[in-house]
C-alpha cells in the first residue's frame, strides 16, 4: 500500500464471497514502544470485522516494520491513516468504512477518521487520555465505541469517563471489568463488544 512518503507493509482479510457493504481500518499502538499491526488487540479487532462479515485492513505506520519513513510524533502517522482509507475506498468502492485503533492508533485513527466523510463510525480501544489527546471527538455526531480496562493504567476509569461525558451521541462504553492497558486475559470480551457495535451500525444503515 502507498504511504505519503514510501510503500506501507500492510494486510487485508476478507471474504471475496460477501459484499463489503462495510470495511475497517484498525490502527496499531505507539511504534517507539513496539507497536506493530500484529498486536494482538488489533489483531482481535480484524477478526472481529471478519467474523461481521467486513474486510480489514492492518497496516504499519511510517518507519515500523518494512513500512518507509520514519516516526513522525503523531502528525505523519494522521497521513498514513488517509493513505489507508484512500486504498480501502479503491479497494472496495462503495464500501463505508468504519475506523478502529488502539492506545496511540486510537488517537491518530480517530482524528483522521473524524474529519473524513468516507467513515461512517469510530472505535477506541484502550484509548490512553494520560499520553494524547482526544478533544477532537467533542464535536463528534458519529458513532462511537470506546473499550476500556477499569485497571487501564494509561486511560485510567476517571479520566475516560469524564472524556465520555463530554461527547455527543450516538456514543457507547464498554467497561472490561479489572482489565489493564493490553486486556490481557480478555480479549474475547473486546472482541465481542466491538462484533456487537459493528453489527449495530450495519443494522442501523440497513433501516435507513
Amino acid at each position: 500500500m502507498e504511504g505519503p512518503v514510501g510503500a506501507l507493509e500492510a494486510v487485508l482479510q476478507y471474504d471475496p464471497q460477501i459484499p463489503a457493504r462495510f470495511s475497517a481500518i484498525i490502527c496499531h499502538p505507539h511504534p517507539l514502544f513496539g507497536g506493530t499491526m500484529h498486536n494482538k488487540v488489533v489483531f482481535r479487532a480484524a477478526r472481529a470485522a471478519l467474523l461481521e462479515g467486513m474486510p480489514a485492513l492492518r497496516f504499519n505506520f511510517r518507519g515500523v516494520g518494512k513500512s518507509g519513513g520514519a516516526f513522525a510524533d503523531g502528525v505523519g502517522e494522521e497521513g498514513d491513516v488517509r493513505a489507508a482509507l484512500d486504498y480501502l475506498s479503491r479497494r472496495f468502492s462503495g464500501s463505508q468504512i468504519i475506523l478502529m485503533g488502539f492506545s496511540f492508533g486510537s488517537a491518530i485513527g480517530l482524528r483522521a477518521g473524524e474529519a473524513d466523510g468516507r467513515v461512517v463510525a469510530l472505535v477506541g480501544m484502550g484509548i490512553a487520555v494520560s499520553r494524547q489527546d482526544y478533544s477532537f471527538l467533542s464535536s463528534s455526531a458519529k458513532p462511537k465505541l470506546f473499550v476500556q480496562g477499569t485497571l487501564d493504567e494509561f486511560g485510567p476509569r476517571a479520566d475516560v469517563q469524564r472524556l465520555f461525558d463530554t461527547l455527543q451521541p450516538p456514543k457507547k462504553i464498554h467497561w472490561v471489568e479489572g482489565a489493564g492497558h493490553f486486556f490481557n486475559g480478555r480479549l474475547g470480551e473486546v472482541v465481542s463488544a466491538v462484533r456487537s457495535f459493528l453489527r449495530e451500525i450495519a443494522e442501523s444503515h440497513e433501516e435507513t
